[in-house]
């Protein structure tokens, strides 16, 4: 296919060349009713480029096809059968992906250490989770993918699944056995789904971790906005094969997509696919050895433990995405949300994730020698400053498997039953009617429908005195939890 067109980006060109005066949404009528004050700070062309689709950028018919072409030029580049846009991020995304696998009622295997938009969906969507529990590394305290045989022992223990939705890359860069999972899975007869939110760039490079439409993957969903080029809530959907139906999936996004998308996603997304396609390998190139240097240059500093490849050599991942900067800050004495709040506060850095153990910085081929430098120079001063840091509570960080916690009722379930709102120190024992996630990397540490234990209350509370954000938490202190009634 004839990579350098840019149907939406070519369409929207054609709208501005005609001069078109829409009598419809946007209200703001491509910025002729922007407040200036808006437009001084988020700029005017930002307003010029939102068009709505039918009766913009196309005709109600749909006659010339715009994001069709767009949508075939995606599969193509990237390997699928079928790619179909969304504008409302993959939190929404993966919700669609599960309904077109599983209804409400049947059983889907989920990776346990899922972010809490995948809860969101059992909750929303009424599915029955089966819960695949992660690979803990119990030095680094991180989960990492489960592994083809935790799937396999699962599906046989329900043989009426409908398949499986696996996450990988984790936040933290680490990857699963995609393929491996994938066959275990299709022997079953069941699909698999992936989320690659964090994997977009991954078709562009062969130095990357192995893409999911390459690994036999039959829906993968991605991210574009988190290591790509296209603006936030940019996702997109890639099938291939026939385990999952091209017109179920479209069905269920319509169910829950807008029917207001914006251009600005369909475009950037567009233009995305292009740059990848015509100097995603040279870019990515040079993102990786900029990765490289950080990575070496971030080991030399005392009290910094960079991640890489060793975690693959030791056998808990299957993969490793360098461009992933993951560094463990416990040597300095301080966790990873206290190196973060530093590193915005005083050095005007803000990095893409922390928690108590470490922090994360993304490279992608948008960084170039200054953001090096800049990265570079920050964490030299962290490093040197560290003893300045005031000293918090330490997070109780609780054993892999009293993470692990009794599922007593579906999260659905429970999640709208009638509840009881009883202080923490009564919580124990009771079922979770709410999620309550440490963000980021917000995965939920309980979940609907799970019984509430003693070490991860601990583990909760002692992490709210340490200055970690829960926000999904009825009561983000946790001084109080939402629980199922007992009457």
């Amino acid at each position: 296919m004839d990579h350098s067109r840019v149907p939406v980006l070519e369409a929207l060109q054609e709208f501005r060349r005609r001069g078109d005066v829409v009598f419809g949404p946007p209200g703001h009528k491509q910025g002729r009713g922007a407040d200036p004050r808006v437009a001084e700070i988020v700029g005017m062309d930002v307003f010029r480029s939102d068009v709505l689709s039918l009766n913009g950028l196309d005709d109600r018919r749909q006659s010339q096809g715009v994001l069709s072409q767009a949508q075939e030029l995606m599969a193509d580049a990237v390997g699928a059968e079928q790619a179909f846009f969304s504008t409302c991020g993959s939190s929404l995304s993966v919700k669609t992906a599960m309904l077109a696998v599983a209804g409400p009622g049947e059983k889907l295997l989920l990776s346990r250490n899922a972010h809490k938009s995948v809860i969101s969906a059992v909750v929303v969507n009424g599915v029955e989770p089966i819960w695949v529990h992660p690979k803990f590394d119990r030095e680094r305290h991180i989960a990492h993918p489960p592994e083809p045989d935790d799937v396999r022992r699962r599906l046989r223990e329900h043989p009426d699944a409908k398949g499986m939705l696996l996450i990988t890359p984790t936040d933290w860069g680490t990857c699963a056995d995609i393929r491996g999972v994938a066959r275990v899975c299709h022997e079953a007869g069941v699909p698999l789904i992936v989320d690659e939110a964090w994997g977009a760039h991954l078709p562009f490079h062969p130095e990357l971790p192995v893409w999911g439409m390459d690994a036999e993957a039959d829906l993968v969903l991605t991210s574009v906005h988190k290591m790509g080029g296209a603006i936030e809530q940019s996702s997109v959907f890639h099938l291939q094969y026939d385990r999952v139906s091209p017109e179920a999936l479209k069905q269920r996004e319509d169910l829950l997509g807008t029917t207001s998308a914006s251009t600005l996603v369909y475009a950037t997304l567009d233009g995305w696919r292009r740059q990848m396609v015509e100097q995603g390998h040279e870019l990515l190139d040079a993102a990786l050895r900029r990765a490289e240097r950080v990575r070496a240059a971030a080991g030399d500093l005392p009290g910094l433990r960079p991640m890489g490849g060793e975690i693959v050599d030791e056998g808990l991942a299957a993969e490793f995405d360098p461009l992933k900067i993951v560094i463990d800050v416990r040597e300095l004495g301080i966790s990873g949300m206290q190196a973060a709040e530093w590193l915005r506060a005083e050095r005007h850095v803000d990095v893409g994730g922390s928690d108590t153990c470490r922090i994360s910085a993304s490279i992608t081929h948008a960084d170039d020698d200054e953001t090096e430098k800049v990265l570079l120079d920050a964490l030299r001063a962290l490093v040197d400053r560290a003893d300045t840091i005031e000293r918090r509570p330490p997070v109780h960080l609780p054993e892999p498997s009293a993470l692990e916690l009794e599922q007593a009722m579906l999260p659905r379930d429970a999640f709208f039953a009638e509840v009881d709102h009883v202080p923490a120190e009564q919580a124990p024992g009771r079922i979770a009617a709410e999620m309550i996630s440490p963000y980021p990397p917000g995965v939920p540490a309980v979940a609907p429908g799970e019984v509430i234990t003693a070490e991860v209350l601990d583990y909760l509370r002692s992490g709210v005195e340490h200055g970690v954000l829960i926000p999904d938490a009825a009561a983000p202190s946790v001084k109080t939890l939402r629980v199922v009634a007992r009457r």
